[in-house]
Formats: structure tokens, C-alpha cells, sequence
């Protein structure tokens, strides 16, 4: 049998008949205990904003806007 399979399997196998949990696996009365937040139901559209398509608008003046101030360095 090759060596390299033998160890790969005889912790999974010696694992699996482990009859005790590990400490840093939580029990059931561990998960009853511990707080959390209620669930409260938001439906899906929440937020929804309608909007609808619009004329363009002129890109000189939408660019003056954006722009910095005159006489600024950048």
C-alpha cells in the first residue's frame, strides 16, 4: 500500500470514530444561548426610485458645473 495514502487515511478514519466533540465546536444549548438580532422582512423594493428616461442635456453646461473654479491650479 502506498505510504502516502496510509496517511492521509488513518486521520480521517481514527477521526471519525472520535466519540467526543472538540472544545471549539459548539453545542446545541451553546446556540440556544447566544444573542441575535431579530429578523425583520424588508421586501425587495425598498428604495425603489422610478425613473425615467430624459432629453439630454446640453454638455457645455453640464461641464461648466463640474468644473473646478476659475483660475484654480490643477
Amino acid at each position: 500500500m502506498n505510504p502516502t495514502i496510509l496517511v492521509v487515511a488513518l486521520p480521517l478514519i481514527s477521526g471519525g470514530c472520535a466519540s467526543t466533540l472538540p472544545p471549539d465546536v459548539p453545542t446545541p444549548d451553546v446556540l440556544l444561548l447566544s444573542d441575535a438580532p431579530p429578523i425583520n422582512y424588508r421586501t425587495p423594493v425598498t428604495g425603489y426610485v422610478d425613473r425615467r428616461p430624459v432629453d439630454p442635456k446640453p454638455w457645455k453646461k453640464q461641464n461648466d458645473l463640474q468644473a473646478p473654479p476659475k483660475g484654480d491650479a490643477s
